[in-house]
């Protein structure tokens, strides 16, 4: 319970500063740190509070400068593609998972087609790609209704965004990190037992996420 209230605050009080929109300034410590040590970096996780929520409950993950956690509740693709440099280019790692499109298809920051989040996430790994940083591209996890945004019929919308990265990923030779398939019910929605809201896994639903990317990324990311 305590787990899944601070992953709820996490969604709540995100982008409350209006003068940093896309929340540049979140991690600036933390990285200048990782560039003054020279730490290297094997991969970070560029994503929203699903990304963020990870390290609560699964903090050993992190632990490292092996993998990085750059998640920031609530946010959409534009930001995310604002603080790309800093959060990602800047640390010069190996790889880089981008998992990213629920809050763009909540309307988080306004309306968003397929197409326009699309092109955000196609951007973001375009710049990690011309900085020889392999890409991971995450299918976006499953929901059948956002409770903060109930009646928007997200499902289909997921499944088309999610085929449109998976065939990026194959035409531009990135990795495809499917978690939709081992996390979706029937309804096309995040399984009941992954998840108490329908949107953020649970402890399971992490290890779900945990094993289908270790299987996916290859040993010289492990």
């Amino acid at each position: 319970m305590k787990l899944y209230l601070s992953l709820l605050a996490i969604v709540i009080f995100t982008n409350m500063n209006a003068q940093d929109w896309a929340n540049v300034a979140r991690f600036k410590a933390e990285n200048e740190l990782v560039i003054e040590n020279k730490a290297p970096v094997k991969m970070v996780f560029m994503g929203n509070s699903i990304t963020e929520g990870w390290k609560l409950f699964d903090p050993n993950f992190f632990n490292s400068t092996d993998y990085v956690n750059r998640g920031i509740g609530g946010q959409t693709t534009p930001q995310m593609l604002i603080r790309f440099k800093q959060d990602v280019l800047d640390l010069k790692p190996k790889g880089v998972v981008i998992l990213a499109g629920t809050n763009d298809i909540a309307g988080n920051t306004g309306p968003m087609s397929i197409q326009e989040i699309y092109n955000q996430i196609e951007s973001m790994a375009g710049l990690a790609a011309l900085n020889k940083i392999e890409v991971f591209l995450c299918s976006v996890l499953p929901v059948y209704d956002y409770p903060w945004k109930p009646g928007l019929k997200p499902a289909p919308k997921i499944v088309a965004l999610n085929e449109m990265l998976k065939t990026l990923a194959g035409e531009k030779n990135y990795l495809y990190i499917d978690y939709f398939s081992e996390m979706s019910d029937d309804k096309n929605g995040l399984k009941a037992s992954l998840g108490a809201d329908g949107v953020h896994p649970n402890e399971k639903g992490y290890e779900i996420m945990k094993r289908v990317l270790l299987n996916t990324i290859g040993p010289s990311f492990k």
